[in-house]
């Protein structure tokens, strides 16, 4: 059977829980809660676990905040015994208008702190992830306060539609593989 990681990345504790940061989180537990699991607290993270068209999913949340990432996902990819094309992060990008999903195979942290981390711990830009827009309306030198700011009420509105959206790519990318979800999803 076919195993897959599937990490939101996102900062643990209630003052981070709606902010622009945490949407990986945010787009995990969409994933959780339509296929009616709960995250249980283990080492280095919240997991939850469910099987979809013959498939495994392990939905991660690191508990090592954003920017130690990297730690997290090495332990979890080594215990559940995944190998890295089965490996999804799931992280914000001030680079991407709001909502606009991508998906990469590979590439660079692009200045994000929880991807270096991770390129770091797994010794590789291989892996693939998923960047959810969360667009750059912030002056010049705010960016740790917009992206650690919450939505604003537009955004919140949204999200609503999103995040089912965003749920789906998960899925897609265990069933349908990267190339048919980017395919599908990229620029949407």
């Amino acid at each position: 059977m076919k195993k897959f990681l599937i990490v939101g990345l996102g900062n643990i504790g209630d003052k981070y829980t709606n902010t622009r940061h945490n949407i990986g989180f945010k787009i995990v537990d969409e994933v959780a809660e339509e296929h009616n699991v709960t995250f249980e607290t283990e080492k280095l993270g919240d997991v939850a676990t469910f099987r979809f068209k013959g498939r495994t999913f392990v939905l991660l949340k690191p508990s090592t905040f954003m920017n130690l990432s990297g730690k997290s996902v090495k332990y979890w990819m080594d215990k559940e015994k995944i190998s890295i094309e089965n490996i999804l992060i799931v992280t914000d990008d001030v680079n991407i208008d709001f909502g606009t999903i991508r998906l990469k195979a590979k590439g660079s942290a692009g200045g994000h702190n929880g991807l270096k981390d991770i390129q770091e711990k797994l010794n590789t830009q291989q892996y693939a992830r998923f960047r959810f827009g969360v667009g750059a309306n912030y002056p010049k030198g705010r960016q740790v306060d917009f992206v650690l700011g919450e939505w604003s009420k537009e955004e919140t509105s949204q999200l609503i539609e999103r995040l089912p959206t965003s749920a789906k790519v998960i899925t897609s990318f265990g069933t349908a593989g990267l190339n048919n979800t980017m395919n599908t999803f990229n620029g949407k």
